[in-house]
């Protein structure tokens, strides 16, 4: 029987997927607030990623989303784009960081 996915799963894997390589001229603060599950946030740096819970003081980009949204577009069920386009999910801040968040993670 498989487990769900959820954002405490999801978060639990960031570090391993992430992509250094495709980090390169990133130094950006991710937030990602969701309203209803824990808020976290992903600091890239140096081609190194940090990833906290909570919220972040002074972020380049807020995504806000629900729990399912985030899951769907992780999993491949649904493009980002049209997730934002539908109005499931808003960004704030430096909204071109968020074309590049897709490639810093492995499938």
């Amino acid at each position: 029987m498989s487990q769900e996915i959820n954002v405490q799963r999801i978060f639990a894997k960031l570090t391993e997927r992430f992509n250094a390589d495709n980090a390169s001229g990133i130094e950006a603060v991710f937030q990602f607030t969701l309203e209803d599950a824990d808020s976290f946030y992903l600091d890239v740096r140096q081609q190194q990623l940090t990833a906290a819970w909570g919220q972040h003081k002074d972020p380049d980009i807020t995504l806000r989303l629900n729990e399912e949204t985030l899951v769907n577009v992780i999993m491949g069920e649904q493009d980002g784009m049209s997730a934002y386009m539908k109005g499931l999910l808003r960004a704030e801040g430096n909204v071109m960081l968020a074309t590049r968040l897709g490639k810093l993670f492995k499938r």
